[in-house]
C-alpha cells in the first residue's frame, strides 16, 4: 500500500468499532442491481468489480483493489435502487460499514468528509474518462490506455471481464493483445 492509502486507513482507524470484517470467496455478489445499498466496503485484500445486466449480458463498469472503497454510492446516499451489482473477483478481506454508521462518522469528522468528497470526484473523473474514451477511441486505443494507466488490471483480471469493460468481445481482445 502507498503512503496516502496508509494515511487514510489510519484516519479511519479511530472508527474501527463501527467496522465489521468480512471474508468472502471469489464470485460473491455483495450487492445486486436493483437492490438498495446499505453497506460500504473497504478492500483490505482482493478485487471487486461493478457490473450491469444488459438483457442477460454482464457488462463490467469498474474494478476496485486494495485500499479502495466500494458501494453503489448513489444508492447508498439516496436509498434508491442500485444501478449496478458489486461482485468479488478474488477471495477478499473487506471492512464493512453500515450506511447509518458511515453517515454519523462523516457528519462528525470534517476531514473524513473532505476525503470522501475527493474520492467521489476521483470516481466521477474516472467514469468521465472512460465515457469519453468510448466516444473518441477505438478498442485498440482503449486497451492501450488501460494497460498504461492500470497495468495491474491486466495481471489480475480475467480476460473476459477486461473485454466487457472495454466494450468488446474476448476474441477481439485476443486479437488486440496479439498485435502488441
Amino acid at each position: 500500500m502507498d503512503k496516502q492509502t496508509i494515511g487514510k486507513l489510519k484516519a479511519w482507524k479511530q472508527f474501527s468499532p463501527y467496522f465489521v470484517k468480512k471474508e468472502v470467496p471469489a464470485k460473491t455478489t455483495l450487492l445486486q442491481e436493483g437492490k438498495i445499498s446499505t453497506t460500504m466496503y473497504f478492500i483490505e485484500k482482493g478485487c471487486l468489480r461493478t457490473w450491469i445486466n444488459n438483457d442477460g449480458k454482464e457488462i463490467t463498469t469498474q474494478f476496485f483493489f486494495e485500499g479502495d472503497s466500494v458501494s453503489s454510492i448513489e444508492s447508498f446516499r439516496t436509498k434508491q435502487p442500485s444501478l449496478y451489482s458489486i461482485e468479488s473477483l478474488e477471495p477478499c478481506i473487506l471492512q464493512t460499514i453500515s450506511q447509518k454508521d458511515f453517515q454519523n462518522i462523516i457528519e462528525d469528522s470534517p476531514g473524513l468528509k473532505k476525503d470522501f468528497e475527493e474520492h467521489l470526484f476521483k470516481r466521477l473523473f474516472q467514469t468521465q474518462k472512460l465515457a469519453y474514451s468510448f466516444l473518441k477511441n477505438n478498442p485498440q486505443k482503449r486497451y492501450e490506455e488501460l494497460i498504461e494507466q492500470y497495468p495491474h488490471i491486466i495481471q489480475r483480471i480475467p480476460q473476459h471481464y477486461i473485454a466487457s469493460y472495454l466494450g468488446i468481445t474476448s476474441v477481439s481482445l485476443s486479437r488486440i493483445r496479439n498485435r502488441r
